[in-house]
């Protein structure tokens, strides 16, 4: 049991600065949801970095690799560290600009003032809202795994789940955006430095990294795992969609409405590639590496099932179960605080959820003029606790893996919605019907994609590509079609 020690210590820390940050907080909503807008460079980078970067990198990416190998790094990896960086650039430096011009602290907040619209920014945010819970839920998946697998079976998942959404809960209940960016600064250290040590340990363990890669390459069964044979071209090309997510996720858009300066934004275009090289790389690596290691039970077993129904198995603990096995129990217990830290990057979904709610219902429709900013935030505690219970049981009974459970749910969705932003942001045409028409077409594709749980396919493209075609075609057509938002108000946006 020396292993989870040091997750525990982990925790302990976690909980500690989300505490101390709440001693920083002045209680006022400003200051609880954005921290002030006051975020300096080098938690800004880190912590948005950290944010998004979640047990989807870290398990989810390693399992997704056993089944298909190498292929994993080029369908996320690579189109991530090209299209999120630009996204950041030109999208997020445009949300900081209007957020602080006009004091908004959420996206809807913007698509209302920018429109001139009411209801559609609250169809808006339900449909935000049921994007990202999915997200949170592989939080709590996660950490139920980790724990479970490097106490070798000691703590359950049900209570390493329980422990990671009550440590979480508690420090982003008490220290709202300070705290929850303060901890995800300290998580993404940590979990950078994870990936070069266990790639190199477990290789180590297992012959040495060339004669693992060489015994992949000369075995029939695996050599396909080395190249991109599993997915065609359109598949391939379908999945350079999803990277688009990036800044329509809630969590992310806020957290750039949080830096002290728009140059922030530079150090984080220059650095987010190398910190996705750093952690995608050794877990994808990890991954593939785990169809040898047959001698680890619990990895021989999935490979006899992939084998039986020549179909992907759940894998998303593989790089745990190959943590467990070769590496000395006290340095599994420090990359497994690594993994941890990644995983438990929940948190900011969870102070999104909440901010958008005391934002975008509570104030919207004139509680906090009736019962104060005070209520606002104890309204916002409270969403909390109640967002992390229903991720908790949710994740308990979960059955889809933890990349597809992101892919199909989170990602395609969010993608589709970037042309929201966009037209928001950059098309002086586009106007609250066009928007109501992207929504409510993203809400039908998603509820289709819940039904269909292999997904369906354009012309071979995964759902993702025709969701976010589908949406900026519905804008740009329905937007052409209907009346516009008042020459005042599209002056006032595109003066900043």
């Amino acid at each position: 049991m020396t292993a989870p020690i040091f997750v525990f210590a982990y925790l302990a820390i976690a909980l500690y600065i989300g505490i101390f940050a709440f001693r920083r907080s002045r209680g006022q909503a400003e200051d609880y949801f954005l921290a002030g807008r006051a975020i300096g460079p080098w938690v800004f980078v880190l912590s948005l970095f950290g944010t998004h970067m979640t047990a989807f990198a870290i398990l989810g990416s390693s399992g997704h690799a056993f089944n298909f190998g190498i292929v994993t790094f080029g369908l996320m990896a690579s189109s991530s560290a090209l299209i999120v960086p630009l996204c950041l650039l030109f999208l997020g430096t445009r949300l900081w600009a209007v957020g602080k011009k006009f004091g908004h602290i959420t996206p809807v907040q913007i698509f209302r003032d920018r429109w001139e619209c009411g209801h559609i920014g609250t169809v808006i945010f339900f449909l935000q809202a049921a994007l990202l819970v999915p997200y949170i839920i592989i939080g709590v998946m996660g950490g139920g795994t980790t724990l479970a697998v490097i106490s070798g079976g000691a703590i359950p998942f049900w209570a390493g789940g329980l422990l990671v959404a009550v440590v979480v809960m508690s420090y982003v209940f008490f220290g709202g955006m300070r705290g929850t960016a303060w901890v995800n600064t300290f998580q993404t250290v940590l979990f950078l430095s994870f990936g070069l040590v266990a790639v190199l340990i477990i290789s180590n363990g297992m012959g040495g990294f060339a004669n693992v890669a060489e015994k992949l390459l000369a075995d029939p069964r695996t050599s396909p795992l080395l190249s991109r044979e599993k997915f065609s071209p359109l598949a391939f090309l379908g999945y350079t969609f999803n990277p688009l997510s990036a800044i329509a996720f809630p969590h992310i858009a806020i957290f750039c409405m949080t830096a002290k300066h728009m140059r922030q934004f530079k150090k984080t275009v220059i650095f987010y590639p190398l910190c996705i090289l750093l952690i995608w790389l050794p877990c994808v690596c990890l991954g593939v590496f785990a169809n040898q290691a047959t001698e680890v039970p619990a990895i021989a077993a999935k490979l006899a099932e992939k084998a039986a129904t020549m179909r992907p198995v759940v894998a998303d603990d593989v790089m745990l179960r190959l943590l467990a096995h070769y590496a000395p129990e006290w340095l599994a217990g420090l990359l497994g605080a690594g993994i941890m830290a990644a995983v438990m990057a929940s948190d900011s979904q969870i102070l999104a959820l909440s901010t958008m709610f005391t934002e975008d219902v509570f104030a919207f429709y004139g509680a906090r003029e009736k019962f104060g900013e005070k209520a606002q935030v104890a309204t916002g505690r409270l969403f909390i606790v109640i967002v992390t219970a229903f991720a908790y049981f949710t994740a308990l009974n979960a059955k889809a893996s933890i990349f597809d459970l992101a892919v199909q749910f989170s990602f395609a969705g969010f993608s589709a919605m970037l042309p929201l932003y966009i037209a928001a942001l950059f098309w002086k045409g586009s106007t609250k019907w066009g928007a109501l028409a992207g929504t409510l077409w993203t809400s039908s594709c998603t509820i289709a994609l819940f039904f269909t749980p292999r997904g369906f396919t354009i012309a071979g493209l995964s759902p993702v590509a025709p969701m976010t075609i589908g949406a900026a075609l519905l804008i740009w057509l329905v937007s052409i079609a209907t009346p516009k938002p008042s020459q005042q108000t599209v002056d006032r946006y595109f003066s900043v």
